[in-house]
C-alpha cells in the first residue's frame, strides 16, 4: 500500500515498499510541462528535462552524471508531458542510496552550463526532425493536439519549435526551474526494496530545507468545436497515417474508466472490434489501435492506423461504423467482461515493476491530488454496466466532436471532411 506524507516545504512524498523484488525506482515528478509555457519559451520544459543531465557540482560533466549507474546496471531517464516533468532511476535495491543521491543531484543542483545549452539546442532540433520523419508517431504527438487545441499551450508540440528551441537562453531555463521546481510544485516516489529507514534519513538530509515557493499555474485551456475538423499534412508517402476520433473525458469526469473501457472495446486489444474490422476482415491497415487520454483538464479517444493510400477513405468510413454501430446499440455483457478482466490484468502486470509502481501513483497524486489503489479503481471498473457503454458512446460519438489528422499525398481537404459524419 503506498503511503504519503508531506515535508513542512510542501514536498510530497509517495513510499511503496514491495519486498518480492530486487529493484527499487527513485522517481521526482514536477507538475510542470508544455501546457505551463508561453509561446516565446515553447519547449523550455523539455529542454530543460535535457540539460538536467549535463552536470552538477558533484558530477560536472555529461560522462560523470551517467556513468555511475552504468557501471552498476542502472535503468535511468528522465521524460516531459504536457502537465509533469519527470527524473527517475531505477537500480539493484543495494544501490538504494547510490539511486537517491543521483535523482537528488540532478533534480537540485545542475549547473545548466552554457556550453551545454548551446549544444544541447542542435540535439533537441535533431530530435524535432527526427519525429518529424517518422508519421506514424508525428500524427499524434504534433499533428492531433493541434488539430484539437490549435494555438495555445495544449496545442503545442511538447519539444517546441526549432525557432522557440533557439532562442532560449540560460536566464530563461534558470527562471522556469526557478519558479517551476519548487517543493509544493513535487512529488517524490520511492517503490520497490528499500529501508524505510534510511529512507527517511535521506529525504531529511536532501530536503528538508529546500526553500517553498509558489509556481505558476497554466492557462485554462479553451475547447471549442462546433463542427468536424480535418488537418491535413500533405506527404509523398507510401502510407497514409492518421488519428482519428473525438474530444473525450478528462481525469476527473465520473465517467472516465467508462471511457477506458470503450477503448479496450474498439481498439486496445488484438480480438477488438477495429482490430478485428480493419486489419483482420478487411486487411486496411497493419496496424490500428485505439488511444484514451484523460488529463486534469483535457481528454481524447481516437483511433490510430497506418493504411495504405489507395484506401484510407475506406478505412475511415469503416473505423466511422464501428463508432456508430457502439453507440446505437448496447454491446454484450460476455464483451464488457472481457474488456473489464483485459483492462485489470494489464494493469495487475503493469504494476509488478517498481518504476510502473511510482509513475502509476506519482501521476495520480500530480493530476488529481489523490491516489487510488488498484483494487479501488477495479471495484469503480466492476460497477460499470453495457448501459454506461452506451451512454458515453452516445455522448462521445457526435458528429460535431469528430476530428481527423491526416499524413498522406493529399491536398482535397473536403473529400475528408465529407467523411466525418456519423
Amino acid at each position: 500500500m503506498p503511503k504519503k506524507t508531506t515535508l513542512d516545504n510542501g514536498l510530497r512524498i509517495i513510499t511503496i515498499p514491495q519486498k518480492n523484488t530486487q529493484a527499487v525506482t527513485v522517481l521526482f515528478l514536477v507538475g510542470t510541462g508544455s501546457k505551463y509555457e508561453t509561446k516565446e519559451i515553447n519547449g523550455i520544459s523539455h529542454f530543460l528535462e535535457h540539460m538536467m543531465f549535463k552536470g552538477t557540482e558533484k558530477r560536472p560533466t555529461p560522462i560523470e552524471v551517467v556513468e555511475p549507474l552504468d557501471k552498476v546496471g542502472g535503468i535511468y531517464s528522465a521524460f516531459t508531458g504536457q502537465d509533469f516533468t519527470g527524473y527517475f532511476a531505477k537500480i539493484e535495491t543495494s544501490q538504494f542510496e547510490l539511486a537517491f543521491d543521483w535523482v537528488s543531484d540532478i533534480f537540485l543542483n545542475s549547473l545548466l552550463p552554457q556550453k551545454e545549452i548551446e549544444k544541447e539546442k542542435k540535439v533537441i532540433i535533431e530530435e524535432i526532425n527526427m519525429i518529424y520523419d517518422y508519421p506514424m508517431r508525428y500524427v499524434g504527438d504534433v499533428l492531433w493536439p493541434k488539430l484539437l487545441y490549435g494555438n495555445q499551450p495544449a496545442g503545442w508540440d511538447i519539444a517546441g519549435t526549432k525557432e522557440s528551441v533557439s532562442r532560449i537562453t540560460r536566464n530563461n531555463l534558470i527562471n522556469y526551474r526557478q519558479k517551476q521546481y519548487v517543493p509544493s510544485n513535487t512529488i517524490l516516489c520511492i517503490a520497490g526494496n528499500f529501508n524505510k529507514q534510511k529512507s527517511k534519513k535521506l529525504i531529511k538530509k536532501y530536503f528538508a530545507q529546500v526553500a517553498e515557493g509558489s509556481p505558476n499555474q497554466k492557462p485554462k485551456v479553451i475547447e471549442k468545436q462546433k463542427s468536424p475538423k480535418c488537418l491535413l499534412e500533405y506527404r509523398k508517402t507510401d502510407q497514409s497515417h492518421l488519428y482519428l476520433g473525438v474530444r473525450g473525458y478528462n481525469v476527473f469526469h465520473p465517467q472516465r474508466y467508462t471511457q477506458d473501457i470503450l477503448g479496450i472495446i474498439l481498439g486496445g486489444m488484438m480480438s477488438s472490434r477495429l482490430f478485428m474490422e480493419i486489419r483482420e476482415k478487411l486487411g486496411l491497415a497493419y496496424y490500428i489501435k485505439t488511444e484514451v487520454e484523460a488529463n486534469p483538464d483535457t481528454g481524447y479517444f481516437a483511433t490510430w492506423a497506418g493504411v495504405d493510400n489507395q484506401r484510407i477513405e475506406k478505412a475511415i468510413s469503416a473505423s466511422l461504423k464501428e463508432y456508430r454501430k457502439i453507440s446505437q446499440k448496447k454491446i454484450a455483457k460476455s464483451e464488457l467482461k472481457k474488456a473489464k478482466d483485459n483492462l485489470k490484468g494489464k494493469l495487475a502486470l503493469l504494476l509488478e515493476s517498481s518504476d510502473a509502481k511510482a509513475s502509476f501513483f506519482a501521476t495520480q497524486e500530480i493530476f488529481e491530488k489523490r491516489i487510488l489503489t488498484p483494487k479501488e479503481i477495479f471495484a469503480k471498473i466492476d460497477k460499470i454496466t453495457t448501459n454506461d457503454i452506451l451512454k458515453v458512446a452516445k455522448d462521445i460519438f457526435r458528429n460535431k466532436n469528430l476530428n481527423l489528422a491526416l499524413i498522406g499525398p493529399y491536398k482535397d481537404k473536403e473529400k475528408f471532411e465529407k467523411l466525418l459524419k456519423l
